[in-house]
């Protein structure tokens, strides 16, 4: 049994370092996103975050309900933090819109989760319109509920 379990772990962590996806080199107007993102997080800085996202940007995360406006970002964020390291797998912009799909995580070495930004430019700099992110781990188990 216990040759089982190991033989079904080792599965699980060869067949995770196959399908991680190579980084994308992203332009410097777009890696700033990324960069003060991780900056800010690792300051467990709310402010800081919600300035990153447009006036009526989204923040949609997994297991949470969906996040409007700075303010209300800032104000979810309140004891968000910690390490963070953020790579883009892909990107396009066309005029004022754009996108940066990617993969988080503590460190560089191993991606936690995977995220869509949508990116808006105002006044010459990119936004956050929404940022969608969910974990690689699959959702905690619900208890049942009883009548």
């Amino acid at each position: 049994m216990r040759n089982l379990a190991f033989a079904s772990l080792l599965i699980v962590a060869v067949a995770s370092a196959q399908e991680r996806l190579p980084s994308a080199h992203l332009p410097p107007q777009l890696d700033r996103v990324l960069r003060d993102y991780e900056t800010a997080w690792r300051a467990h800085d709310p402010a800081a975050l919600a300035s990153l996202f447009a006036e009526d940007g989204f923040v949609l995360r997994g297991q949470h309900v969906p996040v409007r406006g700075r303010s209300a970002i800032q104000s979810a964020y309140e004891k968000a933090g910690g390490p963070l390291a953020l790579r883009a797998l892909d990107y396009s912009t066309s005029g004022s819109t754009g996108w940066i799909i990617g993969a988080y995580g503590q460190d560089a070495s191993a991606d936690a989760g995977k995220f869509v930004l949508a990116l808006k430019k105002v006044h010459g700099r990119w936004y956050i319109a929404a940022d969608i992110d969910n974990g690689n781990s699959p959702p905690p188990a619900r208890k049942a509920s009883t009548p």
